[in-house]
C-alpha cells in the first residue's frame, strides 16, 4: 500500500492531546470513558489522567473469516466491559483511534445501549477518534484529524507486530 500515514510518538500525544481539548471545549462533563480495544485503549489511559475519570474497556473485533487481517467483516464483541468504575452509565465518551468505514463505531454504540448493566443508566453516548478517514460514514463527536483520503494509519506501537520476542531478546540491551 503506498499511501500511509506514519505517525511517532510525538506526534500521536499532540492528536491525543488535541483531542482532549476538543472535548474540554465542547463542555461536555464526562462520567466514563470507554474505550474500543485496541486502539482506543492508550487514547482512553492518556485521557483519563488529563480529565481525572474513570475507564472502561471494550473489546471488538473484526473478522472477515478470510484471514486478511484489513478487511473488514462481522463485529465481535467481548461479553462484559473491564473497569473499575463503581458505577456503568451517564456521559459516556466512547474512543477508538480511527473511524474507517464507521462500522465499529455505530455497532458499538448499538452495543453499549443494549448492555444490561448499562440499560437505563446512559445520559449520553459522545465519540471521539484520532484520525477519521474520508470514507466513513459516521460522524464522531469529536475527531482530532479529518483526512482528505483514506491513509493505511501506522501508528507507533505497531512497529511490535513485525517484532518477535527472539528479535527483542537478542537485538536489545538486557
Amino acid at each position: 500500500m503506498d499511501n500511509k500515514l506514519i505517525v511517532n510518538w510525538d506526534e500521536y500525544n499532540k492528536t491525543v492531546e488535541k483531542l482532549a481539548i476538543q472535548v474540554h471545549d465542547s463542555g461536555f462533563k464526562l462520567d466514563l470513558l470507554i474505550g474500543i480495544m485496541r486502539g482506543g485503549a492508550p487514547i482512553i489511559d492518556v485521557l483519563s489522567r488529563i480529565f481525572k475519570i474513570k475507564c472502561a474497556y471494550m473489546a471488538v473485533e473484526s473478522y472477515s473469516g478470510d484471514e486478511i487481517e484489513n478487511q473488514q467483516g462481522q463485529i465481535i464483541f467481548s461479553r462484559e466491559l473491564s473497569s473499575t468504575a463503581h458505577t456503568l452509565g451517564g456521559n459516556i465518551l466512547l474512543c477508538d483511534d480511527l473511524s474507517d468505514t464507521g462500522v465499529t463505531l455505530n455497532k458499538s454504540i448499538e452495543w453499549l445501549q443494549n448492555y444490561r448493566p448499562m440499560r437505563g443508566n446512559i445520559k449520553e453516548i459522545r465519540t471521539a477518534v484520532l484520525w477519521k478517514k474520508s470514507q466513513s460514514t459516521f460522524e464522531p463527536d469529536y475527531c482530532a484529524n479529518r483526512l482528505k483520503d483514506s491513509p493505511w494509519i501506522v501508528q507507533p506501537f505497531e512497529k511490535y507486530e513485525e517484532i518477535r520476542i527472539e528479535d527483542l531478546k537478542n537485538t536489545r540491551v538486557k
